[in-house]
């Protein structure tokens, strides 16, 4: 069952979560989406955990997206960090307060990884999930349209509209987050170039384990953008996870794809034993 509730960040901005909680007595897991994905795509895995015994799991929208659109703009325009570093801590206080007794773990998808390894606060998890995380370094992605359509298409297109129409793709998001996405996108090392973030000193403290899931046939999280962006976690044990739609009947995944629902017996086992037991797949399989 779950219900809907709201969370106050340090800077005031309120928050909608949807709070789904069980008669189990495992850990509390905060599960924290891709860029422009709304909360709700992650239901039926958040009811899945509960189902396999999490005590708790909660789903939130990133300042400005879905359910967490302001009625009014606000004063100052949305950063991407503003996710980041006042979002995810936030959700990560609320949750935590569920049952201070337990422990907490997580899972994020794409920036859902780059929120917790930049956050501040990654340590207060007993383990995390990664599901697609990787650098936006579009020369070492598949999709050779990646940076026109952004940069030629996207940017300029943000600068006239407060935010980014759906065509562009996913949930609209404040187009001064697809400024700052885009900008972190042209840096030939990611965010861990941008001086004001200190991204590269703040994963370097990280020291909760991680199981990274790739997709094969994911056009954005190729081997080398995910390894790169876990090469950064130097002090941190990482395991990887590969999967390829041949292991699921040949069924695409994609970028996105690995919370369909349609992947609940064949996807979402592993990382369930991982997040609820901490077991880490027998096999570990890294993709060449």
């Amino acid at each position: 069952m779950a219900r809907s509730i709201a969370i106050e960040t340090a800077d005031g901005f309120s928050l909608s979560g949807q709070l789904f909680e069980g008669s189990g007595t495992k850990a509390l897991v905060l599960i924290s989406s891709a860029t422009a994905v709304p909360q709700g795509f992650y239901a039926a895995f958040a009811e899945h955990l509960i189902a396999h015994g999490a005590s708790a799991v909660l789903t939130y929208d990133y300042r400005g997206v879905a359910q967490s659109r302001p009625r009014k703009q606000p004063r100052r325009s949305i950063r991407y960090t503003d996710w980041a570093l006042k979002d995810f801590p936030a959700a990560l206080a609320f949750l935590k307060s569920v049952a201070p007794d337990r422990e907490v773990v997580g899972i994020g998808q794409s920036f859902g990884g780059h929120a917790f390894a930049i956050s501040g606060v990654a340590n207060q998890f007993a383990r995390y999930g990664m599901v697609a995380s990787m650098s936006g370094i579009t020369r070492l992605m598949r999709d050779r349209l990646a940076w026109p359509r952004m940069n030629l298409v996207g940017v300029p297109i943000s600068f006239f509209t407060r935010t980014m129409p759906r065509w562009v793709g996913g949930e609209p998001i404040p187009s001064s987050v697809f400024r700052d996405w885009a900008r972190w996108c042209r840096m030939k090392e990611f965010f861990f170039d941008d001086p004001h973030l200190n991204a590269t000193e703040r994963v370097a403290e990280i020291t909760t384990p991680i199981l990274a899931v790739g997709l094969e046939d994911d056009p954005w999280g190729t081997p080398e953008t995910i390894r790169h962006f876990l090469n950064h976690h130097i002090n941190a044990p990482v395991t990887e996870r590969w999967y390829s739609p041949a292991m699921v009947g040949n069924q695409p995944i994609g970028h996105l794809g690995y919370f369909r629902s349609r992947f609940a017996a064949t996807l979402w086992p592993e990382m369930t034993e991982w997040l609820l037991d901490g077991r880490l797949p027998q096999q570990e399989q890294k993709a060449a």
